[in-house]
């Protein structure tokens, strides 16, 4: 039987993909085991040291599937700090891949990789270039995974790759900073912009992994539910207002507001606003063999539900 070793796999999409994985041989990895069941075999490990060569040389795993990431970094985190997990730990679980035989490696990147860009064609195939923006660490760090992932590919053909560009995440209990721009009393929009967001229900990304671990094929998805909401869409079935401000003036608020600590987010957080990514998910579809069972409208409204919104 193929064995499958999850990093970071004690997190809200671990946890899941561990429920589609019941039956399979697996391993979960991660600095703490909370919340998995008793039955799971667990091995503690931080990939930002040498603990995933020492780990995936002892456990020999056919497959990695590497989850571990920093998408929301708490206050307190330095970007040194988030770029040793995001970065230099995905190196060190690739190298330890390519080390000890493992067969695939599957990569959870994201859509942020494409950056926040005017000129980002709507919707975003994976033709598109991963360019990124220096000034979000989490976008700045999924295009540097994507390059070395993509070197690797060329330097080591043997270690099958599948990257994963994922949309919103949305499911029950989700609770992050893309969540808590959904609770506030007016939504923020920038004035000329529509600011879309692509969802993926949390059980059709745990279903995709399955897939990418066991009989998918190779390859790089974008991984989003159908369609998009705007800005406007998402405040009618919220039944909230809009609030709509020029790029230039809540740059200027962001200014003073962050430094005074009356918000985490800086002028660069605009960018975030305007020019989100749209993923097209056709080659999901047609080439990974998976459509997912919920739209991201349907997504959206699950969530907004589970939520008591």
């Amino acid at each position: 039987m193929t064995r499958i070793l999850i990093t970071g796999g004690a997190g809200m999409i671990g946890r899941a993909l561990v429920e589609a994985l019941r039956g399979h041989d697996i391993v979960v990895t991660d600095l703490a085991r909370a919340g998995l069941p008793d039955k799971v075999q667990f091995h503690r490990m931080d990939v930002t040291g040498s603990d995933p060569d020492t780990v995936i040389a002892e456990l020999r795993p056919d497959v990695v599937v590497h989850l571990a990431s920093i998408v929301t970094p708490p206050r307190e985190m330095s970007r040194e700090d988030a770029f040793a997990v995001d970065v230099t730990g995905t190196r060190n679980v690739l190298e330890a891949c390519k080390k000890h035989g493992v067969r695939r490696l599957v990569v959870t990147s994201s859509g942020a990789a494409y950056g926040y860009h005017a000129d980002n064609p709507v919707p975003l195939t994976e033709d598109a270039p991963c360019r990124g923006n220096p000034e979000f660490p989490y976008a700045d760090h999924k295009r540097q995974v994507e390059e070395m992932l993509a070197a690797a590919r060329q330097q080591h053909p043997e270690l099958e790759q599948v990257i994963l560009r994922i949309g919103t995440v949305l499911g029950a209990g989700t609770d992050n900073q893309i969540t808590a721009l959904f609770r506030r009393k007016r939504l923020l929009a920038i004035k000329g912009s529509d600011s879309p967001f692509v969802f993926i229900w949390t059980r059709d990304l745990a279903r995709i992994l399955k897939r990418a671990a066991t009989e998918g094929p190779a390859g790089i998805y974008n991984v989003a539910g159908d369609g998009w909401m705007s800005i406007d869409h998402l405040a009618e079935a919220l039944g909230k207002p809009v609030l709509r401000l020029p790029a230039w003036a809540l740059k200027a608020a962001l200014a003073v507001a962050r430094p005074l600590g009356l918000s985490l987010y800086g002028p660069e957080q605009v960018r975030f606003l305007q020019y989100r990514p749209v993923l097209d998910n056709n080659r999901l579809k047609s080439v990974f063999g998976y459509s997912p069972e919920l739209s991201s409208v349907e997504v959206f409204g699950l969530w907004r539900r589970e939520a008591g919104l």
